[in-house]
């Protein structure tokens, strides 16, 4: 399943979801690298 997320205040990455996180955020998977962040 696809989500997007925001880095910092502009910064929105879409990627195939991975976990939620405790914080709040959660985790999304592109290629081999993972992002946390939180949703839109």
């Amino acid at each position: 399943m696809l989500k997007t997320i925001t880095i910092g205040s502009c910064v929105s990455i879409q990627g195939i979801f991975v976990k939620a996180l405790e914080n709040g955020r959660i985790r999304v998977q592109i290629g081999k690298s993972f992002f946390d962040g939180y949703p839109v």
